[in-house]
């Protein structure tokens, strides 16, 4: 082999290496993309889900506790009609950013879809469940969201499960959905 050859071949080597970098960046973005909610910056069902999932397997095989909220935000209807869409995705994008402050980095905030969000919650049982519920539930209406120099209020039904054992993250939303939409139906 002449030495133009073997460099022509290292250099398409190189070229090479680049190009298959550049793929594997553009892999792992798009995965990133795909567990993440395109509006706010919660993760989407799909992410949520597999945090529930490895959170599951997690408190099975250390036996700690976690906990599961589950919103849907009251009134939010009355948002988009009187301020229309661009605010009702700001108020998403508030509620989204209040949840992630006030929780843990260990914790988990999923978008489910709409107005409605999940929380999940690691080593906490029912009674830390609620309280935080409770908590964000009056952050929400106190704090609110600003559109256009305008305060609005916000505010929120909840549910809350307690890991029992569920070995199936679909069953648990379901559960904390469920729960949710008891306390949204008694007000």
């Amino acid at each position: 082999m002449t030495d133009v050859a073997e460099h022509d071949l290292t250099a398409e080597i190189a070229r090479l290496r680049l190009e298959l970098d550049a793929w594997k960046s553009r892999a792992a973005a798009a995965e990133a993309a795909a567990d993440h909610d395109v509006l706010t910056p919660a993760l989407n069902r799909r992410g949520f889900v597999a945090a529930l999932q490895r959170t599951m397997a997690y408190c099975q095989r250390h036996g700690v506790p976690a906990v599961l909220l589950y919103l849907d935000m009251d009134g939010f209807k009355g948002v988009n009609d009187r301020l229309g869409h661009a605010a009702g995705d700001a108020a998403l994008v508030a509620v989204a950013r209040l949840f992630l402050a006030n929780l843990r980095e260990s914790d988990a905030v999923g978008r489910m879809g709409g107005d409605e969000f999940a929380l999940l919650m690691l080593h906490a049982g029912l009674d830390e469940g609620r309280a935080k519920a409770r908590q964000l539930a009056e952050a929400l209406q106190t704090e609110g969201f600003v559109w256009q120099g305008q305060k609005t209020e916000l505010g929120g039904s909840f549910g809350v499960r307690a890991w029992d054992g569920h070995t199936d993250a679909e069953a648990w939303l379901a559960e904390a959905d469920a729960a949710m939409w008891v306390r949204k139906k008694g007000r």
